[in-house]
């Protein structure tokens, strides 16, 4: 098979790049658009959409372009494009609905717009990746639905811990041995940081203090591993997921329950193991002339094996995503089918009847990841649709809401997607297990 980097290059040769079109342009965005500037040739930005203008217009100068064309209409974009003008926008629809663009990028991290943003993409016949595991998590298997009616690529992206984990296991695959548990690391979980306890941190890092609270709090890892779990089929073992302390990936075998990650398989973590920053999956292989020759490739003495990447590089890989879902047809990581693991609201303090949920990260809620036929028999709240509810009444630091705990805001087109993702999967041949 052709890989990436020589069909890029060919693109490159031929003056045919891939087009992209970005919709978000914060800290994830600028950096994408870096990468695709300076250093994926045969690829070309095109686009790239935020609400705030000169936020798109910084991204592309933080990529040494100076010279962006501001574009209102779906004209105006084609004739840039046409005129190899960069474009930028506060209108992300117009990306979604342009012909001279391949692939849309959607780094928003909203669930509401930036469902619309997938579905107009799919809609006008473009590919989608989707740096946004709190969508992915929440609307992921609907929105593969549509992608697959349109006849085109809806993926999480490479580089971040979904994609990640997701390459990992199938190399783990390929080499003959059965993944049992996918897993993430953190350095870090206390689902009580809030946005001012996180405050310096972001600042070092210029990122924005929600973002950094809900790495923290636990939320961001359960979307991801959510994401996770719906490409793998893989369940959580308990609310939450287990999340050892591990001093190390090497020895992450003996924490998790042996019989759950052969009976069907667990997404799980890690809390404080070396190297920082990494995944792993946990492969199974019982053959023992195999499991000599593994013993002797310093793997150990099995049959459980744990391999893992030390390292995640988001902004770095999203462009291969991009080029694997126009060049390949191929998904980093998409739903298998129906919803198999969601993140459900938990209180983060006491709150009170009237108050409304804030977002991810916030002062009011984290997640907690659980299987979807627990939230479905238990009407859980998903965290992805939480803010923007109003309680109904006093919720308990710690308790998990319900959908009748809160009033849920009217006429949101992700209200709608969630009804008819559960009426679609509700049937029994959408089973993932099935």
């Amino acid at each position: 098979m052709i890989l990436v980097d020589t069909a890029l290059a060919q693109r490159q040769a031929e003056n045919n790049p891939i087009r992209v079109g970005l919709v978000g342009a914060g800290y994830m965005g600028r950096g994408i658009t870096l990468q695709i500037v300076t250093a994926v040739p045969g690829m070309r930005l095109v686009a790239v959409a935020n609400r705030h203008l000169a936020d798109a217009r910084r991204a592309y100068a933080q990529a040494g372009v100076d010279q962006v064309q501001h574009v209102e209409t779906l004209t105006q974009l084609e004739i840039a494009i046409g005129r190899n003008q960069y474009a930028v926008s506060e209108d992300a629809l117009l990306l979604t609905q342009c012909e001279h663009i391949d692939v849309i990028i959607e780094a928003t991290g909203t669930i509401d717009f930036g469902a619309k943003v997938v579905l107009t993409a799919v809609d006008h016949g473009k590919h989608v990746v989707m740096m946004n595991a709190e969508l992915d998590a929440t609307l992921g298997p609907i929105l593969k639905v549509y992608a697959d009616r349109a006849g085109v690529v809806l993926t999480n992206s490479d580089g971040d811990q979904p994609g990640v984990i997701m390459n990992l296991f199938r190399y783990v695959q390929s080499i003959g041995c059965r993944p049992v548990l996918a897993g993430n690391m953190k350095g870090l979980h206390d689902p009580y940081r809030t946005p001012e306890t996180q405050r310096g941190y972001a600042e070092k890092y210029k990122q924005k203090p929600h973002m950094v609270t809900s790495f923290a709090d636990g939320t961001k890892i359960s979307m991801e591993m959510a994401v996770v779990a719906n490409g793998t089929g893989f369940c959580t073992g308990q609310r939450g997921m287990y999340g050892p302390d591990c001093d190390h990936v090497d020895n992450a075998v003996g924490l998790f329950p042996k019989e759950e990650m052969l009976n069907g398989g667990l997404v799980d973590y890690v809390v404080g193991a070396q190297p920082g920053g990494g995944v792993f999956v946990i492969g199974y292989n019982d053959n023992p002339i195999q499991q000599q020759y593994l013993n002797y490739y310093k793997m150990g003495d099995g049959p459980f094996y744990v391999f893992y990447t030390p390292y995640h590089l988001c902004h770095l890989e999203t462009p291969l995503t991009a080029a694997r879902a126009v060049l390949f047809g191929d998904a980093a990581l998409t739903p298998l089918g129906g919803p198999v693991c969601d993140v459900v609201t938990a209180a983060k303090r006491d709150l009170k009847a009237g108050e409304t949920i804030d977002g991810f990260g916030g002062f009011m809620s984290y997640g907690l990841l659980e299987n979807s036929d627990v939230c479905l028999a238990e009407n859980l709240l998903p965290l992805g649709l939480a803010q923007g509810c109003q309680l109904r009444h006093d919720v308990p630091q710690d308790c998990v809401l319900t959908y009748a705990d809160v009033i849920v805001p009217p006429d949101r087109l992700s209200d709608q997607l969630r009804s008819e993702q559960t009426v679609h999967f509700a049937q029994p041949s959408h089973s993932p297990h099935a």
